[in-house]
């Protein structure tokens, strides 16, 4: 499994949204459940800068941390 991020033209009609800080997230049904208690936070670092996910489902991830699984 993997993260992804993509912009959404419309919300479809099982999507869960999370809203915060007025940023509003469309979450596929189908990803729901992997993603319950994640936090998402972006990061600043001198060599690096994006998206952080901490997922207390994840079991492991790959050595580039592109992909995990639960």
């Amino acid at each position: 499994m993997s993260y992804t991020l993509e912009f959404a033209d419309a919300q479809q009609p099982m999507d869960e949204v999370v809203e915060t800080s007025g940023v509003k997230l469309l979450i596929d049904p189908k990803a729901s459940l992997f993603l319950i208690g994640t936090e998402m936070d972006y990061v600043e670092e001198k060599l690096k800068s994006g998206f952080v996910f901490t997922n207390p489902n994840e079991k492991g991830r790959c050595g580039c941390g592109e992909s995990f699984h639960v």
